[in-house]
């Protein structure tokens, strides 16, 4: 057993932000209240800190099988419980690409073993991501994928779309789509913009990914499956969203961290500042940050896209798209949402826990019978990201050295304290 005692336990689900106590048993929540004792329990002093469901990542890259050299289930699982990340859904471009259930029955057994952040597989929406014929989506939902993607690049075709999500309808299972035009976005490496011209690089056009925003919400209402916008980046892509909440379709979306943060003026010739979408504009950023504050956006997600130094490391035209996530995300939040006055903490809470969730159509909360699953944080922790000291086997980061006000302090799984911060160096 272990017993939270003295934290401010916040739960969006249920609309709680009180002084609460947290006694878990055998993986599950057994109570919660005030003044609670359990003189056999493990002791965790919450004093000044937020309890919250387990954070929820509904995107990132663990890149096994196949590119273990960038990262392992066993490596991103760590770096993710020490973002506060209790569940990690990964997505399926992995070599070979998880489009059948042996491939997700691996990556299962595989975060089983590790024993550490929970993983939900996203399996590919097409047969090898190639966008020609359907992934076996069946036998993979039976095999554990929460949902399917072609993450990386779109479902191919319209055409292809509605199959998909006629096909996923029938199984309640959720189709996440990455927005771009290949025919717009082809040979492009930065947001299209006046700082791509000043740094003499190939510019992709924000419309490349609303265009097929567009695509996809439209066939969404043809075949009303459910539909998930991943990264999200521009104005005119929230606009979709919106409007299609307000026609009471199934859509939902997210945003990263470093797309509510950085926009294309931060670009230099790192390739850090490199992913996919690109950094958009002053004017898509705060358009994010007003999706995140009013309700329409649904979650935060990392993305978290990790790359050995020996590919990432290279001229800029040449690097792949992608940067790490896990362990700054919650921090971001904290210093450029909360601090900012943009948003208040219950709604970052409600976007990394309840929000997800409910894009998954699943339940977070902190009640009796729920699952032991938690993340401890501190809205006021000061401390400095260093990749060199990251659990993840990839560095590419543009928050290196970064000072933040607020992160993660520990991180329960199923009842179990898989990750738990040395305060003493935290500076």
């Amino acid at each position: 057993m272990l017993l939270i005692k003295n934290g401010r336990v916040i739960d969006p689900a249920s609309n709680t932000d009180a002084a609460l106590d947290i006694l878990l048993d055998g993986g599950r929540i057994s109570k919660v209240g005030a003044n609670l004792s359990a003189p056999d329990a493990e002791t965790f002093d919450a004093k000044g800190l937020i309890v919250a469901p387990g954070f929820i990542d509904l995107h990132c890259h663990l890149r096994e099988p196949g590119q273990e050299m960038s990262e392992t289930i066993e490596t991103g699982t760590r770096a993710a419980v020490r973002g506060g990340f209790t569940a990690v859904c990964c997505m399926p471009n992995t070599q070979p690409v998880n489009d059948t259930a042996s491939v997700t029955r691996g990556i299962v057994e595989r975060a089983e073993a590790a024993a550490s952040a929970r993983v939900w597989p996203i399996g590919a929406a097409s047969m090898g991501s190639k966008g020609e014929a359907l992934a076996e989506i069946h036998a993979m939902k039976d095999a554990g994928i929460v949902a399917v993607s072609d993450d990386g690049k779109p479902i191919a075709t319209a055409r292809l779309v509605r199959q998909v999500m006629d096909y996923c309808r029938a199984l309640d299972l959720l189709v996440i789509e990455h927005c771009e035009d290949p025919s717009l976005a082809a040979g492009g490496v930065m947001r299209e913009g006046p700082q791509s011209v000043r740094l003499g690089l190939s510019g992709i056009p924000g419309e490349s990914e609303s265009i097929c925003a567009g695509r996809d919400v439209e066939v969404a209402a043809l075949t009303g499956a459910r539909l998930h916008i991943a990264h999200m980046s521009t104005r005119a892509s929230l606009e979709h969203v919106r409007a299609a909440k307000q026609r009471g379709l199934r859509v939902t979306c997210e945003v990263t961290p470093h797309h509510f943060t950085l926009t294309d003026e931060d670009v230099r010739y790192d390739p850090n500042y490199k992913m996919n979408p690109p950094l958009a504009s002053r004017e898509d950023r705060d358009a994010l940050v007003a999706g995140l504050a009013d309700g329409s956006v649904d979650a935060i997600a990392t993305d978290h896209a990790p790359h050995h130094p020996g590919s990432k490391d290279v001229e800029f035209d040449r690097a792949p798209f992608g940067i790490t996530g896990f362990e700054t995300a919650l921090a971001v939040g904290l210093s450029e949402l909360v601090h900012t006055g943009r948003i208040p903490l219950a709604r970052l809470v409600e976007l990394f826990t309840t929000g997800p969730a409910r894009v998954l159509g699943m339940e977070r909360k902190i009640a009796a019978g729920e699952p032991a699953d938690l993340t401890i944080f501190s809205a006021e922790l000061p401390w400095t990201f260093r990749a060199a000291e990251s659990a993840s086997k990839s560095r590419n980061t543009p928050f290196d050295g970064r000072k933040f006000r607020g992160g993660p302090v520990a991180t329960i799984v199923t009842g179990r304290i898989v990750w738990r911060r040395s305060l003493e160096a935290r500076a």
